[in-house]
């Protein structure tokens, strides 16, 4: 029996077109990020678009899969668990690795030691099977407040952020509501 989260979370990539049986890019890049992660040991965590969906019930756009890795656990052993999945490294930041899935589906992995705690305290779910840890609603809160008050983050970011924070904390839209 799938959980209310689990429900949640499926909806909110059916209510964007997608389904978990359909293979959704998403999904799976999602899916197969854990599986990797976790075959290395890697402590992550889910964050980002993904995350807010999840937390907010309410599908989010967004271009890509983020995640948080302990950063104790080193860019070369993610790097490589990713690649070894058959990921494709496209880029190296200070504080993130861009890769692509198989599919295409950018995936990015954040490294920041604000975040360590909060992928040691990170809640597991299961899509398609397959636990996912993500970081707690509090937590992504957290997050998103860091980002949204950050001013050297480009605006339509923190624009984003805010918006993401209004979520988080119930002001979620109804499909049946005017303007």
């Amino acid at each position: 029996e799938l959980s209310k989260r689990e429900l949640r979370f499926i909806a909110s990539f059916e209510r964007a077109g997608a389904s978990v049986e359909g293979g959704a890019e998403k999904l799976t890049a999602l899916v197969d990020t854990a599986r990797a992660l976790d075959a290395a040991s890697i402590p992550y965590a889910l964050i980002g678009g993904v995350a807010v969906g999840i937390h907010s019930g309410t599908p989010r756009a967004t271009l890509d899969v983020d995640v948080a890795a302990l950063l104790s656990s080193g860019r070369t052993r993610v790097v490589a668990a990713l690649e070894g999945a058959g990921f494709r490294k496209t880029g190296e930041f200070p504080h993130s690795v861009n890769f692509r899935h198989p599919s295409g589906e950018p995936v990015q992995v954040a490294f920041d030691p604000g975040f360590d705690a909060m992928i040691l305290r990170a809640e597991r779910f299961d899509v398609a099977g397959t636990p996912v840890r993500i970081v707690t609603r509090e937590d992504l809160l957290s997050m998103k407040e860091r980002a949204a008050a950050d001013p050297t983050r480009r605006k339509s970011k923190r624009l984003r952020d805010q918006a993401d924070i209004e979520l988080l904390r119930g002001d979620v839209p109804s499909p049946d509501e005017g303007w």
